[in-house]
């Protein structure tokens, strides 16, 4: 009797040993490393919402190529350290196919090397041009570069005849990336910075750092920031009395930052992807219908506004969705055929990456905004 039940726990080990990879086989693992929480949670809670949402639809659709897909989310809060364990974790024990994210450019420049030692595709939401160049070959981003912004940023200056700016910045990874982003174009748009500060990204009042600005006597003021606090250097500049021009950087591109910011966020001027102005695009732009299906998705759903970072993620999980199915579930071969995707459209823009550019898109990805009346609209041209 004995002996006949060893037999059958021999066989149900030698079945499960045998099933288990197969069952392993019917999903594909994708890892998120996202700022749901603290102080970068207007981007990343987007960001993981969005994730969500469409991998529910894709599976409910019966996943890619007949397989689901499993996400496994991971909120660094912002954290770099908490974002290189999580990396760490995703790609030694997890074994996942690919990661989306980190939501901020500090984190995403510290799992670079992680993700393009372990062989792990890496689509990151993050802005900061250096994290595609160098391009490393796993690594790749969906948000446009700051460098496009910055150009936007003054090329509308000069229509405005704006010279001599101040500029602020936070002490994030982002902050630093386009703090050198603007220093180093400002020659050649011939414009002059007179006053450059760097603020905290956890403050609470910046009046300090509005007042220098104003005693230095700017005729415009470019604030570089993804947290709140880019909200709280609008308020106190406007309170003090310091009432010219004000450019956002493309992390200004969620509705919560112009609610916090109240009034005085009427006229602020910034460059962001179609997505928040999807309604008002002529009829048969390449990607309207894109836009409207995926901003009454996610608002309808989730009672909130839809945001440019809800859509780095879009894009990030579309463009890994496209490469598996065309490339089959083989990192190597979805890696290679993320940087041969062209034409493809996101919430970004129209997307052509190349083996010299793991980002894809060009400065036509931009829009320039304004706020009027609390909403966001399209800059008068």
């Amino acid at each position: 009797m004995r002996r006949v039940r060893f037999l059958a726990v021999a066989f149900l080990l030698m079945f499960a040993m045998t099933v288990s990879p197969a069952f392993a086989k019917d999903t594909i693992k994708v890892g998120a490393i996202l700022a749901v929480t603290g102080p970068a949670s207007n981007l990343g809670a987007p960001e993981a919402r969005t994730l969500e949402m469409l991998v529910e639809g894709i599976n409910k659709k019966g996943g890619v190529n007949g397989k689901k897909i499993e996400l496994l989310i991971k909120d660094s809060g912002a954290n770099p350290e908490k974002a290189i364990s999580f990396a760490k974790q995703l790609i030694e024990e997890e074994k996942v196919f690919a990661i989306i994210g980190p939501t901020t450019s500090g984190e995403t420049m510290k799992i670079k090397n992680i993700a393009e030692e372990g062989k792990t595709i890496l689509l990151s939401c993050a802005a900061a041009e250096v994290i595609v160049n160098p391009v490393a070959k796993y690594v790749f981003k969906t948000p446009q570069k700051d460098s496009y912004a910055v150009q936007k940023i003054y090329e509308q200056m000069k229509k405005m005849g704006i010279v001599k700016i101040g500029v602020v910045s936070s002490n994030t990874g982002f902050g630093k990336a386009g703090k050198e982003q603007i220093e180093k174009m400002a020659p050649q748009h011939g414009i002059e910075i007179i006053a450059n500060e760097v603020y905290d990204k956890d403050a609470t009042d910046l009046t300090a750092v509005a007042t220098k600005l104003k005693a230095a006597k700017v005729e415009g003021i470019i604030n570089w920031s993804i947290e709140p606090a880019q909200s709280i250097i609008i308020k106190n500049t406007r309170q003090i009395g310091l009432n010219v021009p004000i450019f956002q950087s493309h992390g200004f591109g969620n509705i919560k930052y112009v609610q916090a910011a109240g009034e005085a966020a009427e006229g602020v001027i910034f460059p962001a992807g179609r997505l928040l102005i999807a309604d008002s695009l002529p009829k048969g732009h390449k990607q309207k219908a894109l836009l409207l299906k995926y901003k009454k998705d996610y608002e309808t759903k989730f009672k909130e506004d839809v945001s440019t970072f809800g859509g780095h993620a879009y894009d990030a999980l579309t463009i890994l969705v496209k490469a598996i199915e065309t490339a089959g579930p083989d990192k190597k071969k979805v890696r290679d055929a993320i940087e041969g995707l062209t034409g493809f459209v996101g919430t970004g823009g129209i997307f052509n990456f190349s083996s010299a550019d793991h980002n894809g898109l060009d400065i036509n990805s931009f829009e320039m905004l304004t706020v009027k009346k609390g909403k966001f609209v399209v800059l008068k041209k």
